[in-house]
């Protein structure tokens, strides 16, 4: 600190400056050691203007941490983050922190959506450097899902509930279609629409994702013609499942092996309500396709065909063995959902406006591609299959090692139990289990409390409701 004017205070305050910048650039110690190093440092900086310009307590880099440890603990409420930072204050600072968590949530407020997107692609760039290609093609596996939203009047106008439901019994449904690598299980983009909007129509969204070298995988559903040809004119080439409606005749065009053709697809004379006209003046009259089927055999289950369409048509490169080997890869996007869904708790989103909804969703994604990025890390370091390593196990290791890397009173020590964390996550991977059945069948009864059937406000209790009187006889049910 300079005083050119009063010299011998220089020494005294120069403590105190230092102990100022501390404060500036101290965010929740547990995660930002952890995952700082990840993160590019001048997206969460201080702007020059703007909302996020002026010198606050809850800065841009400390709300976001904030957040984040919300995500990666979903029990953990808004208090709990304004408890954590006053903790802070009170171990570096004499400044005190207001208990309320109206200040804070502004500052989630604040938040720009585009630097959450930019963080997130940042992180899945960094996770994408070690990944492994599959016959120099970058494949990228699409999918969709549905995702729980609060019921409030606004979630409600964005995203509407299902017309079965009764208005006020109901819930707001996002439809979410994410891109993944394969290679990594990172995020790579998603597009999110409401009940309204088909996969395909939130597909086209994402088209710019793809690239001369990538290589679209995904189920029957986005198995179409419209796709097929847009990607192959943007030289990336596609391996789906034949869709149901369209008969897959292997006894029509040439014969590339045993159940394996190369047919000539005709375009549609409709044109889907989704694409532009502009656009569907560009796609190709005819597609060479190839189709291919193969038979799935497992003990104690009848034999199920399955018949895949794709563009790489030459056989001899991309042999028929090999490309039902990597469609079968593709159920990897189904677990991945089930993390970030399941494991990590983003089935049912917490918050009240569909702008916050948007930021929460970013950062689920954040989140899983900070734990994607650690499994990678792990695996490439210690020599084990990516797909083996537990996440569920990864995202408990975080919570603990974290915490201990905050309490640690050196640098050595800090490496030190980062290297003790990617040696734990290296080891605990999940076993294999041939034959294992799982039936997707809940055994825990649920309490046996009437079902809304009315908004709450004008239902009515009933005494005996609550009662269980399935199993008792008739005349006392009478």
């Amino acid at each position: 600190m300079h005083t050119p004017f009063f010299p011998q205070f220089r020494a005294r305050l120069a403590a105190l400056g230092q102990r100022v910048q501390t404060v500036r650039r101290q965010s929740l110690p547990q995660l930002d050691l952890l995952f700082g190093p990840l993160l590019p440092t001048w997206l969460l900086s201080q702007t020059e203007e703007g909302p996020n310009s002026r010198e606050q307590i809850y800065t841009l880099r400390r709300t976001f941490f904030g957040f984040l440890y919300q995500v990666l603990n979903p029990t953990c409420s808004c208090r709990e983050i304004v408890r954590q930072i006053q903790a802070l204050f009170a171990l570096v600072s004499a400044r005190r922190v207001s208990e309320a968590t109206g200040a804070y949530c502004q500052a989630r407020d604040r938040l720009p959506l585009e630097i959450l997107a930019r963080l997130r692609c940042a992180v899945a760039a960094h996770a994408e450097k070690a990944g492994q290609r599959w016959k120099e093609f970058c494949v990228k596996v699409i999918d969709g899902t549905g995702i729980s939203l609060p019921d409030t009047p606004e979630n409600q106008d964005a995203y509407p509930q299902s017309r079965e439901q009764k208005r006020g019994c109901g819930f707001p449904f996002m439809k979410v279609v994410g891109v993944f690598s394969l290679a990594t299980g990172a995020v790579l983009d998603y597009a999110k629409g409401n009940k309204h909007q088909h996969e395909l129509n939130l597909f086209h969204g994402l088209l710019d994702q793809f690239q001369p070298g990538d290589l679209a995988l995904a189920d029957r559903g986005f198995s179409c013609y419209t796709l097929l040809a847009l990607l192959w004119q943007q030289k990336v080439p596609c391996l789906f499942r034949l869709h149901q409606a369209r008969k897959g005749d292997l006894r029509k065009g040439k014969r590339l092996g045993r159940n394996d053709r190369l047919l000539v697809w005709q375009k549609p004379w409709q044109r889907p309500r989704y694409l532009p006209v502009a656009l569907w003046k560009l796609i190709v009259p005819e597609l060479t396709v190839r189709v291919l089927r193969f038979s799935l055999r497992r003990a104690g289950y009848r034999t199920r065909s399955v018949t895949l369409v794709t563009t790489l048509v030459d056989a001899e490169f991309y042999s028929a063995q090999e490309l039902a080997e990597l469609y079968a890869r593709r159920w990897q996007i189904e677990l991945w959902f089930r993390d970030i869904k399941t494991s990590m708790g983003m089935e049912v989103l917490r918050c009240l406006s569909p702008a916050m909804i948007h930021k929460e969703l970013e950062m689920f994604f954040i989140a899983y591609n900070l734990i994607r990025g650690l499994i990678v890390q792990a695996s490439q370091q210690y020599q084990v299959d990516i797909y083996r390593v537990s996440f569920k196990g990864t995202v408990d290791g975080v919570r603990q090692f974290s915490a201990a890397m905050a309490q640690a009173r050196s640098q050595r020590k800090q490496r030190k139990l980062l290297d003790l964390l990617l040696e734990t996550i290296a080891k605990d991977s999940v076993p294999e289990r041939p034959g294992r059945r799982e039936p997707r069948a809940v055994k825990r009864r649920p309490k046996p409390f009437p079902n809304l059937n009315k908004p709450r406000h004008k239902f009515k209790d009933v005494s005996h409701a609550n009662r269980n009187w399935k199993n008792k006889p008739k005349k006392i049910r009478a």
